[in-house]
């Protein structure tokens, strides 16, 4: 598998609205009945859990993708990052789309998160479909076998077999000595970045850093060296 091949990426979302009285009468029936499955306080509101309606495609929206991709210049390898985020869902999803495109036209484009397969690379799918947007060719799955898929992992990398364990991203980086990416905010924090500071950029930055933790735990579990400061490059 070479390293050029792979797009490593990193999503950051929240809810389709800042409130959930700015819901539709019909979606605030179905989230109040989806919160009763996420919260273990007796006779909470669906409101007082509805900043956590971002994990869910239905009833959330993605805001940030950010991507990273390995060049090679003069025997020198970098890995270069870039962040498309947007209030605009649709017009992100549509830049996102067009990078796979143009930037990796044959099929053996493989995608790369953690906790991806469970996460990010659904999510994407997901909203791709409720926009209308054609899905790329690496997130078609139906009809696919398993080895035809071209996804990576690295939770289910560090899993080695064992299902029941989750690893985040954070303790891997850590025990890897790997510099965090939570010098600022961490995934706990997008919500009231987004809405109530009205900062993407700063969330663009926390993802970007969090595709470039991923990328180095990924080479940390393949075996390759460990990237220096400047082989990291956000453009």
């Amino acid at each position: 598998m070479s390293l050029y091949d792979i797009l490593f990426l990193d999503i950051e979302t929240v809810p389709q609205k800042k409130e959930f009285g700015e819901l539709s009468t019909r979606v605030q029936e179905l989230w109040t009945k989806k919160s009763k499955f996420i919260t273990t306080k007796e006779n909470a509101l669906p409101e007082d859990v509805y900043e956590r309606a971002g994990i869910y495609a239905e009833f959330g929206k993605i805001i940030s993708i950010s991507v990273g991709y390995f060049v090679s210049n003069n025997k020198t390898q970098s890995l270069r990052i870039k962040d498309f985020s947007s209030d605009n869902e649709p017009l992100l999803l549509k830049e996102f789309k067009d990078l796979i495109d143009t930037k990796y036209k044959r099929k053996n484009i493989i995608l790369c998160a953690h906790n991806g397969k469970e996460f990010d690379f659904p999510y994407i799918a997901r909203r791709m479909i409720i926009n209308q947007i054609e899905l790329p060719e690496c997130l078609k799955l139906s009809g696919k076998k398993p080895w035809e898929i071209q996804h990576i992992d690295t939770m289910e990398m560090w899993k080695f077999g064992d299902y029941k364990h989750y690893t985040s991203l954070e303790l891997l980086a850590t025990i890897f000595d790997i510099p965090t990416s939570k010098d600022d905010i961490d995934g706990s924090q997008v919500y009231h970045v987004y809405y109530h500071d009205n900062d993407l950029l700063r969330i663009a930055e926390y993802c970007k850093k969090d595709v470039a933790v991923l990328a180095q735990v990924y080479l940390k579990l393949t075996g390759y060296g460990k990237l220096k400061d400047d082989q990291i490059i956000f453009v």
